[in-house]
Order: C-alpha cells, then sequence, then structure tokens
C-alpha cells in the first residue's frame, strides 16, 4: 500500500503543477482549469520497438513516424522512468503491445544482450497470439540476414533504400491487421 499511495501523491504533485501524466495503456491525465481532472483513455493500438543502442537514431525515427501516425510506440528510452525495473518494464510493455517491430541491422544480428533476449521473449509472446493475426514484424534497417528462426516464420520489410516505402508498408499491415481484430471483437461482443 505505501508504494501506491506514493505513487498517487506523485501524480497530485505532477497535476498541481500542471503537467500531465501518462500511465501506459490506460490514458493521460491532465490538469483542467474548468474541471480540475480531466483523462483522456488511449486506445491507440501499441507498438512496442525493440531495437540495439547503436540503432537508436533509427529507432527513434520510427518512433516518431508511429506516433505521428496513430500509434502508442513504445521504446525503452522515451518510456522507462528513472529507478523503474526495466527488465520486467520491457516485458510488461511487449506482452500489452499490439505488435512488436524488430529492428535488424547489421549490427543487432551479432550483438549479444539485451537486443537478443527481447526478440525471444517477443517470441514467446507471439506463440500466444491466434496464428492468422500478425504478432511480430521483422525490420531490417539496412542489408543484413534475419535469424533463421524469424526468417521461416514471418516476412519482414525493408526500410532501406526508401525509408517511407518501408514505413508505408508497415502501415498499411498494421492497419489492416488491427481493422481486422476490431471487426472480430465487435462480432463477438455482439
Amino acid at each position: 500500500m505505501p508504494e501506491q499511495e506514493a505513487i498517487a501523491q506523485l501524480l497530485r504533485e505532477a497535476l498541481e503543477r500542471g503537467a500531465s501524466v501518462e500511465i501506459d495503456g490506460l490514458g493521460i491525465f491532465r490538469h483542467s482549469v474548468r474541471d480540475g481532472l480531466s483523462f483522456e483513455s488511449t486506445s491507440l493500438p501499441q507498438v512496442f520497438i525493440a531495437y540495439v543502442e547503436e540503432d537508436a537514431a533509427l529507432a527513434d525515427r520510427l518512433y516518431d513516424a508511429f506516433s505521428n501516425s496513430g500509434f502508442s510506440p513504445w521504446m525503452d528510452r522515451r518510456r522507462l522512468m528513472p529507478g523503474q525495473n526495466w527488465p520486467r518494464a520491457i516485458q510488461d510493455a511487449m506482452e500489452t503491445s499490439d505488435f512488436v517491430v524488430a529492428c535488424f541491422s547489421t549490427l543487432s544480428v551479432r550483438k549479444k544482450g539485451g537486443f537478443q533476449a527481447e526478440i525471444r521473449y517477443a517470441l514467446d509472446c507471439a506463440a500466444l497470439v491466434p496464428l492468422d493475426e500478425i504478432f511480430l514484424v521483422p525490420v531490417r534497417l539496412n542489408e543484413c540476414s534475419i535469424p533463421t528462426q524469424i526468417r521461416r516464420m514471418t516476412q519482414y520489410v525493408d526500410l532501406f533504400p526508401d525509408w517511407n516505402h518501408g514505413f508505408d508498408r508497415i502501415l498499411r499491415i498494421l492497419r489492416t491487421q488491427v481493422a481486422s481484430t476490431q471487426f472480430i471483437a465487435s462480432r463477438v461482443s455482439s
């Protein structure tokens, strides 16, 4: 209970200063002069971006492009808070994401560490998604080989030599998937 009280106090203080507070997967709390407090639910599809630090500039570009295209991107360096248990936060974000975009490059396919662990966890999460639904979207940032296990299961998208063409292709894929799952969800709830 002390943790919850501390979080509530932090939220109150931020709102009193006029700041907005976003809670992943829930929405944004804002200070409102008229109402005192307002809450805006965020129901945008969430896209987890997996990348290696050396590709951070391209991952940032993806983050901004998704954000500007009606998606809620999640990236560790933009969403993790100081002191947060980052391995657990990354797993939580991946589990609650609608999609995982894995950024492969000549650097990421050879580098040991967090990216490889994230890809393995994304594959575990993908195993829980219905077979006909898209969850993991491999993206090549440059000319590199996609790991065999992923290449056997999914088609990848190239963001080179034409970034815009590649990103438009990703958007079409994700939007088609979102539309089809919303259609399915509305049929099930009727």
